[in-house]
C-alpha cells in the first residue's frame, strides 16, 4: 500500500472579493514589531493568543428575520464579524479583536447610530478609573485607539472601529469594543449605514 503524502497547509482566505485577507501561521503581515504600540491599552503581544482557525461563512437567517439596512453579526467566540448587505448581494467576513474579559463584554441586538471617519477618542469613566494615567482626550490620527473609522452603536460607549495596532486583531484585547484592521473598517464603513442591524453573540 502506497504511503500517503503529507498535506500541505494552505492559508485561509478571510473576506470575499478584493479585500480578502490571507491568514496563515507564517504570514509576515501578521508579524508586528513589539515596540511602540499605538494603543493606549496594555501590551498583549505575549499573553493573549490569536484565534484564526475557526472562521467559517454563515447564513444570516438563523440570526436575523431580514437584512433590511444591512446586518452585522459579531461572533465573540470565533472573533469574527459577518456583514450582509440589505439585498444580500454583498457578504464580508472579517477577523476582529473582542473584549478582554466577560465583564467588559456585551451581547445582544443593537444598531449603527453614527458613522465617523477620523474619530476622536476619550476614555469612558470606568476606563479612567482603572487607568487614571490615560489622557482625557486623543484627537484623530495615528495615536488614536479607534483607528481610521468608527461605527457607533446604540449602546453607549460601544463601537466597531479600526486599530493602528494590528497585533490586537484575532485576540481578546479590547476594553469592550469590536476592533478591525483599518483597511477592513474602511470597507465596512462604506457598506454599513445608519440603522444597520448589529447582533453580538
Amino acid at each position: 500500500m502506497a504511503k500517503s503524502k503529507p498535506m500541505k497547509r494552505r492559508p485561509f482566505m478571510v473576506g470575499l472579493g478584493a479585500s480578502a485577507l490571507t491568514l496563515s501561521a507564517g504570514n509576515p503581515a501578521l508579524a508586528q514589531s513589539l515596540a511602540d504600540s499605538t494603543e493606549i491599552e496594555a501590551d498583549i503581544s505575549h499573553s493573549v493568543p490569536r484565534n484564526i482557525s475557526s472562521f467559517r461563512t454563515l447564513d444570516w437567517r438563523p440570526y436575523f428575520t431580514n437584512t433590511q439596512n444591512g446586518a452585522i453579526l459579531v461572533d465573540l467566540t470565533s472573533r469574527a464579524l459577518h456583514f450582509w448587505s440589505a439585498d444580500q448581494s454583498i457578504y464580508r467576513l472579517y477577523p476582529t479583536s473582542v473584549p478582554m474579559s466577560e465583564d467588559l463584554t456585551r451581547r445582544g441586538r443593537t444598531e449603527v447610530v453614527r458613522r465617523v471617519e477620523g474619530p476622536d477618542w476619550s476614555p469612558t469613566p470606568a476606563m479612567k478609573e482603572r487607568n487614571p494615567e490615560w489622557p482625557d482626550y486623543v484627537p484623530p490620527g495615528p495615536d488614536n485607539p479607534l483607528g481610521t473609522h468608527a461605527l457607533y452603536l446604540s449602546w453607549q460607549f460601544y463601537r466597531i472601529h479600526g486599530t493602528h495596532d494590528t497585533r490586537k486583531i484575532g485576540r481578546r484585547s479590547s476594553n469592550g469594543c469590536i476592533g478591525l484592521y483599518n483597511e477592513h473598517i474602511a470597507e465596512l464603513y462604506n457598506l454599513a449605514r445608519i440603522g444597520t442591524q448589529v447582533l453580538l453573540i
